[in-house]
């Protein structure tokens, strides 16, 4: 406690906020909460926080705060910026110890009805904050319990799933009412649902794992790093070598894993170079510390074996900035091919909505995703979306934040 106290009053209060304005998905009043625990009000800077989100002890954690929060901290310019994710974490825990409860401003909106279709960050996010507003929220979830990704895609390690199973919790408590085991284009239909609610959110997530488009990447032993995380259907492990594409923090995970279920060896293999990859600095450094290759510049060419994976044959690349491009672009070094040995190749390079989504009679974009407006309205002017069913930034930070942008826009619509 008196360790977290001081790391407290290493914040400097800036007026200007760049941590909450410019680096927080969510607009969390970071000095605010911070300045109520070095007055060591816990209670009031849980009730700042729970102004903006509703999953402090799941944030606090699990967010790359290096590239949000922590990135944007004036303390970082010449040193070290503020511990913003352990103070978070640590309000979310101590909120969950001490029983805070989620405030509640009134029951007055009891006849309103709205159905809401996945119960992962938005939402989880969006049916609290319709239940404060005293709505009467239904949720609808495909699994026999709530979180998505929270539970089936960050691995124990990086995020206990007590405190996740604690957190819900709470939103629990402010009255919502669940439906487990009910998976739309199964047996619950949008049409059904626009019968029985005044409106309804549509928040299930996009976890099929985009393709490479090589050649054997159909292969026995090459598998979707979202669906193997969610599924837990993982092959045996042990005295094998696998093979991780991607950089983003569901490779890190996936690698970190399958190490721990005893891979003999695990490579990480990344087209660009470590500055450019997506996933968070220390889930990188952590993956090396425990035994994880990383292989930068390299991009797969051809995945080789008979009915099931035998090797790879990678191409080393370079970078060059294109114009019109954010970041460096990798580009094949010809004759620079050679081959590894791997059992298992797992797929990390991103995700797409499921094929049942095109049959929802919503307009859908090039990508695949539903298409909403700035108010995350879809075409249907009754159906909102939002989180990774629209495309959102890939964090749980945004998806709360898309889950909380479209209750205003609910909120709005109903009245």
């Amino acid at each position: 406690m008196e360790q977290l106290e001081e790391k407290a009053n290493y914040c400097l209060n800036c007026v200007t906020k760049p941590c909450s304005k410019k680096g927080c998905p969510l607009e969390n009043d970071i000095p605010e909460f911070i300045k109520a625990i070095k007055e060591k009000n816990y209670e009031k800077a849980y009730e700042i926080l729970s102004e903006t989100t509703v999953l402090e002890a799941v944030c606090g954690r699990i967010c790359p705060h290096s590239k949000q929060c922590e990135g944007s901290c004036v303390r970082g310019i010449k040193s070290t910026p503020e511990s913003i994710g352990e103070l978070e974490a640590f309000i979310g825990d101590l909120s969950i110890k001490e029983k805070y409860r989620l405030p509640k401003s009134n029951d007055n909106n009891k006849d309103k009805k709205v159905a809401i279709v996945g119960g992962g960050p938005a939402g989880l996010t969006a049916s609290a904050f319709l239940l404060r507003k005293g709505y009467s929220v239904t949720l609808y979830e495909k699994h026999d319990y709530l979180g998505g990704l929270l539970m089936h895609g960050i691995p124990e390690f990086r995020l206990p799933k007590e405190i996740v199973k604690e957190t819900i919790q709470k939103i629990l408590d402010l009255g919502l009412e669940v439906k487990y085991n009910s998976e739309l284009g199964k047996n619950i239909e949008l049409e059904q649902l626009e019968k029985e609610y005044d409106a309804i959110f549509l928040a299930f997530g996009a976890n099929i794992t985009t393709k490479i488009d090589v050649e054997g990447e159909n292969l026995e032993g090459v598998y979707g790093g979202n669906q193997l995380l969610e599924s837990k259907n993982h092959p045996i492990y042990s005295d094998k070598k696998v093979a991780i594409i991607g950089g983003g923090n569901v490779a890190m995970d996936c690698a970190r894993t399958i190490k721990r279920l005893g891979a003999k060896e695990v490579k990480i293999i990344y087209r660009r170079s470590e500055k450019e990859m997506p996933a968070e600095g220390k889930e990188i450094q952590q993956a090396k510390e425990e035994g994880i290759e990383f292989l930068f510049q390299n991009n797969i060419v051809k995945i080789l074996g008979n009915k099931k994976v035998e090797n790879i044959e990678l191409i080393k690349t370079e970078l060059i900035q294109k114009e019109g491009e954010t970041r460096k672009v990798p580009v094949n070094i010809p004759n620079s091919n050679y081959i590894i040995d791997v059992d298992y190749i797992i797929l990390a390079l991103g995700s797409m909505p499921e094929k049942f989504v095109n049959n929802l009679g919503l307009e859908i974009n090039k990508w695949g995703y539903i298409k909403v407006d700035e108010k995350n309205r879809t075409s249907n002017p009754k159906i909102f979306a939002g989180g990774d069913i629209v495309g959102e930034k890939g964090t749980v930070a945004w998806a709360a934040r898309s889950g909380r942008n479209a209750v205003n826009s609910i909120i709005e619509y109903l009245k």
